[in-house]
């Protein structure tokens, strides 16, 4: 199993606590994505002292105040690492007001001409107040303007009413731990509408923890909790899954 979404460097435990209890569960490979300058230098750290750690680097939309071009050419140079695997996180979030719009669809424009010219996937958070849905089609509607040949990832997956037009589109849709929770019967059946070839299980740990653990800091590890529930709602064991995600990884992330 992977981990195709985490913050291993935001975990309560320290990196080797991480991995060693991730490797405990069968992962082999995880994602560490960056949220802003500083944390995607941590990012870059962490891949290079653990192999089976990759990285993605980006500004997050509720940090995306002040983002100018400096900011778009510090991610660009930081992707040339052979060991950054996609951009991102990036995206627009109109729940909470960290950031201003106008600022977080510049930063996200920018990320999105990164990922196409560099051929990297983008690695997209967007999220809307309860009953809205401003953010998700705008945000639909600024991957669209980029053409075929981007690699999207849906992360954390949170749009059901958009599934079908995201697997329209051929974009991946990456299910955390939130689809655990007993109220989200609308993403559970979105995650079992999702074709085999764009499915991906992530944690975005620290954050998210699935149910049983809800007490808990989430942690890479804590994936194979979501990948068993996301397997039952698909009618498959447990192992065919995680050869499907692995898969998908190994084909969207090139490791």
């Amino acid at each position: 199993m992977v981990d195709t979404h985490s913050h291993v460097a935001r975990c309560q435990e320290s990196p080797e606590e991480i991995l060693e209890q991730a490797g405990a569960a069968g992962l082999t490979r995880i994602l560490s994505v960056g949220l802003d300058e500083e944390n995607n230098r941590e990012q870059i750290l962490l891949v290079e002292k653990f192999d089976q750690v990759f990285a993605a680097v980006g500004r997050h939309p509720n940090d995306a105040d002040g983002f100018d071009q400096f900011a778009a050419d510090d991610i660009e140079a930081l992707a040339a690492h052979e060991k950054v695997v996609a951009i991102g996180e990036t995206g627009l979030d109109f729940y909470r007001d960290a950031a201003d719009p106008e600022g977080q669809r510049i930063a996200f424009a920018a990320q999105i001409d990164i990922g196409s010219r560099l051929e990297l996937p983008v690695v997209i958070h967007v999220r809307d107040p309860q009953g809205k849905d401003d953010a998700v089609a705008e945000a639909f509607g600024m991957l669209d303007a980029a053409g075929d040949g981007l690699e999207v990832i849906l992360h954390c997956f949170s749009a059901p009413t958009y599934v079908e037009k995201a697997i329209e589109r051929g974009w991946y849709c990456s299910f955390a731990g939130n689809v655990t929770y007993p109220a989200n019967e609308d993403l559970r059946l979105a995650a079992a509408k999702v074709p085999d070839h764009l499915i991906l299980a992530e944690t975005d740990a620290p954050y998210l923890t699935p149910q049983s653990r809800r007490r808990m800091r989430n942690q890479p590890a804590f994936v194979v909790e979501t990948a068993t529930l996301l397997a039952e709602l698909r009618g498959v064991t447990y192992e065919a899954f995680d050869r499907t995600v692995t898969s998908n990884a190994e084909r969207v992330f090139g490791w």
